[in-house]
């Protein structure tokens, strides 16, 4: 156990996890907001190039807020954000414009500059987060990226939402864990801010299947990390199976996915930052057993008096990983998409 005191734990706070938001005040010394924003992108395993349909969990709709809409121009989006989270502080926040919906980097890097630089431009506007997968980034790209980072905050999400290549299959994700392993290799050697997803409770995995993948993104060079209680969402291939065979499917409760996801923290990387814990979607997307009216912010607080009473915190269990394990070699990631990168 750290010793106590103000400073108990490496990442330098009393939380016994390593919180993101606790970074970004202490890095910048502000609230840095994210603004969702809809750029019209689609995705691999959507428009044919890898795959039709996309992956079977994938509705956007549960997750978009109400002022982003794909036709709307960027900025016009950023403004309507603003004005959406007003009511939510005294004082303006920074804000990030989070590209978030399908794979924001899935284009030819002339439209990709375009689009990023819109966001860019907006006043209060100091960085992007771009929301996208391993499959969907090259050399090309990162190099811009890199440039880019150098006077704005630059955030690169990539989802991995499984470490176990039956399930990406499953999932009709188009690519490997192969492919996320180099993905990030070589967004860190290039220094850039990166953050992921991983879904908890999907079928096929075990429970200590799923704890393993504590230590398998340990070994990865990800400084964020997302989260998400599996949710069966309307009008998904997911909801479908889970109407044809619902005994496939085990789902937390609110008490157990508490304790498991503490499991988990203990142990994950004290290097990495907890950005989110769980998802939540709006009850009329919902198609299976959810959290109910369980908002975020209060798991939150219930995983963080847990943590108390079992005197856990992130890393107890975790072994010393290195924070770059290097690069993967190419041939292991599959990067072709037609036209995708193609100069216009």
């Amino acid at each position: 156990m750290p010793e106590s005191g103000e400073n108990a734990f490496p990442w330098g706070t009393r939380r016994r996890f390593n919180s993101y938001g606790d970074f970004l005040r202490k890095t910048y010394g502000y609230r840095i907001q994210k603004l969702s924003v809809h750029a019209g992108f689609t995705c691999p395993n959507r428009d044919g190039s890898k795959g039709r349909g996309g992956c079977v969990f994938c509705n956007n709709q549960a997750f978009n807020p109400s002022y982003c809409e794909p036709g709307k121009p960027i900025a016009l989006q950023l403004e309507e954000g603003k004005r959406f989270h007003a009511w939510r502080y005294r004082h303006a926040p920074r804000y990030m414009a989070y590209f978030q919906a399908f794979s924001n980097t899935y284009a030819p890097l002339p439209v990709l500059k375009r689009l990023y630089q819109e966001a860019l431009s907006v006043p209060g506007v100091e960085g992007i987060a771009i929301g996208t997968r391993p499959d969907c980034v090259d050399e090309e790209l990162l190099d811009y990226l890199h440039e880019l980072s150098k006077n704005h905050l630059v955030h690169l999400e990539m989802g991995i939402e499984s470490c176990y290549d039956k399930t990406l299959e499953w999932m009709n994700r188009g690519h490997d864990f192969a492919c996320a392993r180099r993905a990030f290799s070589m967004a860190a050697e290039r220094g850039l801010s990166t953050g992921s997803h991983l879904i908890l409770g999907l079928p096929g995995e075990s429970r200590e299947e799923e704890l393993d993948e504590a230590r398998i993104l340990s070994s990865l060079p990800i400084g964020n990390l997302k989260l998400h209680q599996l949710q069966i969402i309307r009008d998904t291939p997911l909801a479908e199976e889970y109407a044809e065979n619902p005994g496939k499917f085990h789902f937390f409760t609110p008490e157990s996915y508490v304790d498991f996801v503490i499991d988990f923290l203990e142990r994950l990387s004290p290097r990495i930052k907890m950005e989110r814990f769980a998802s939540e979607a709006p009850p009329r997307f919902q198609a299976g057993p959810c959290f109910g009216n369980l908002r975020s912010d209060h798991l939150l607080q219930r995983i963080e008096r847990r943590m108390e009473e079992r005197g856990a915190y992130q890393g107890r269990l975790a072994e010393a990983r290195p924070q770059n394990p290097g690069k993967v070699p190419t041939a292991e990631c599959d990067r072709e998409r037609p036209g995708a990168f193609e100069n216009s």
